[in-house]
Order: C-alpha cells, then structure tokens, then sequence
C-alpha cells in the first residue's frame, strides 16, 4: 500500500442510470487536497450541499447504502467507493447531480476505467494507519454467523 495520500490527475466524469430511480446521473470525480477524504457535492440542489463519506451518515442500508447530510441525500454509494479505496485513493471530491449514483453493470468496473483514466498522483501527506493486533471474533448464533479473524488487519485513515 502507498504510504503518501493519492488523489486523482483530472476530473473525470461517468454517466448512467440510478438503480432504484431509474434517472440518468452524471457523476464527477474532481481531484481534492491532502486530508479532504471522500466527500460528495449534490450540485443540484441549491447551495450544492456536500456530504462526507462517514459511517456517521449513513442512514438507510436496505437497498444500498445512502448518506444523508445538509439536507441532501446519496443512494447507492458502494461501487464508487470501492473502486476508490481498491485504487488506493484517498482524496476526491465527487460532483453528482441526482441523488442516486448511476449503477453501470452493477460493479465497479467503469468507475475504476474513469478513474485510471484520469490518473492518479501521490500527494505530499502521509497515509495514517490503523494495525488490529488482537483476534476478532463475531457470533450471531440464531442466524448461524461465525467470523473469526485472527491475523493483522491494516486499515488506512482517510
């Protein structure tokens, strides 16, 4: 994994239908500052309020995930941020002017083409990581769920 900060070269933008709203949706990934994380921008909405990409936001999950801050709302953000976080990018800005990110083939395959395409540079700050030494263990025993995990797990800070 890059131990600086990457955002993109240019912006870059994807058009598509939303999955549940079935509206066409442009959306734009424009490159952002060291720090600035994942944040989306609602542009068509008025004073084109931005929501973060923070687990605090979330307020739905049953048919996707949708973050819901300012007033404004985004469906089904999934694919965008895999393709962003499998990437290695940390910082972006995505310009997005309809409520619902535009499914694609239902992966994250155009996302990450757009993306390359854009490019992608390093930037002058560093990563912040955070190492789980200890073993994690999940049980949800009416459901029959185990998850054990038991070696070192890194996340990055964004």
């Amino acid at each position: 994994m890059p131990d600086k900060q990457r955002t993109i070269k240019k912006a870059t933008t994807v058009s598509g239908t939303g999955l549940h709203t079935g509206l066409n949706a442009n959306l734009t990934f424009k490159p952002a500052p060291a720090n600035f994380g994942f944040k989306f921008q609602r542009i068509d909405l008025p004073g084109s309020p931005i929501i973060n990409a923070d687990i605090d936001l979330v307020v739905d999950t049953a048919r996707g995930t949708t973050l819901e801050d300012n007033n404004a709302k985004i469906y089904t953000i999934e694919h965008v941020l895999a393709a962003l976080t499998g990437l290695s990018i940390d910082n972006v800005l995505i310009e997005l002017d309809k409520d619902e990110i535009p499914i694609m083939d239902g992966s994250s395959k155009y996302f990450v083409e757009a993306l390359l395409e854009a490019g992608i540079v390093e930037q002058d700050a560093k990563r912040e990581y955070i190492i789980i030494e200890k073993e994690i263990i999940y049980k949800n025993e009416p459901n029959k769920i185990e998850i054990i995990k038991n070696t070192n797990i890194i996340f990055f800070i964004i």
